[in-house]
């Protein structure tokens, strides 16, 4: 099955000073995923210097707005992804990976794994492989309340854990810290996904497994074979839309995603 998803994007904002600001929106080009069609239109037009993603996945813009920038992304892409069956796949051996993906190993800023390891040791130590990380997405949905507004932009996994309340990059950042502890990468991926509510940028979590990277979403909103990826990294940090290095007001955003499937 193909899934052609429509993606369009607005953001409006008034800026307090002149500042930098790199933004990262666009559907990345990746195996399971091509973009057909996209624009990108700056009001008032700007001046823009594309830079690889993190990971070297997607693309990050760098602007220099004065005193209002407004953004309109449109974009039509076509996945053929499919989702793979996590429980079937095994955990490969850590010396054999990739050096590159050592790092989704490791506590980040929102993933504080050392501070979560007792727990995931008693809660899933005698899980492997896909095993533990169907495991820890079933106890993440049967434990947490999904809360739009019950979390802020220093939450971290540990502070999800003991509320047991969050939105989908505590979700994340929560599945993330619970399976590196397992000794299974695990990285944030943001991406744009058709029944996610409210509609909005999503994030979810890639697992290494079998060597590959699976999508996987704790909230349970997005299928990862309708999932248009637009860039990873170690958590939120790595992969924010939108980031200011200056005083910025938003005036307005909406993200509409959309789909249509066929079986060619």
């Amino acid at each position: 099955m193909t899934h052609e998803i429509d993606v369009a994007v607005r953001l409006d904002y008034t800026m307090r000073e002149q500042a930098s600001v790199l933004m990262q929106i666009g559907a990345a080009a990746l195996p399971g995923q091509e973009v057909l069609e996209s624009t990108l239109a700056l009001t008032p037009p700007d001046a823009m210097r594309a830079i690889a993603g993190h990971g070297g996945v997607g693309e990050r813009i760098w602007l220099e707005p004065r005193d209002r920038f407004a953004v309109a992304y449109d974009a039509k892409v076509r996945v053929t992804r499919e989702a793979a069956i996590l429980a079937a796949l095994a955990a490969d051996p850590l010396p054999s990976l990739p050096p590159e993906y050592v790092e989704y190993l490791l506590p980040s800023r929102y993933c504080p794994v050392d501070t979560l390891h007792a727990a995931v040791i008693d809660q899933f130590g005698g899980l492997d492989g896909g095993m533990a990380v169907s495991a820890v997405t079933e106890w993440i949905a049967g434990h947490l309340t999904y809360v739009p507004g019950s979390s802020h932009g220093g939450t971290t996994a540990l502070d999800t854990f003991h509320s047991r309340e969050g939105v989908c990059r505590d979700y994340a950042h929560l599945l993330i810290a619970l399976v590196r502890g397992l000794g299974i990468p695990a990285r944030m991926v943001s991406a744009y996904a058709p029944g996610v509510t409210p509609p909005d940028f999503h994030a979810l979590a890639e697992v290494w497994l079998q060597g590959g990277w699976r999508l996987v979403d704790a909230t349970g909103m997005a299928d990862p074979a309708q999932t248009v990826v637009i860039g990873v990294g170690r958590d939120a940090a790595d992969v924010a839309f939108l980031t200011i290095f200056g005083g910025a007001e938003l005036n307005a955003q909406s993200v509409e995603v959309g789909q249509n499937d066929s079986d060619g």
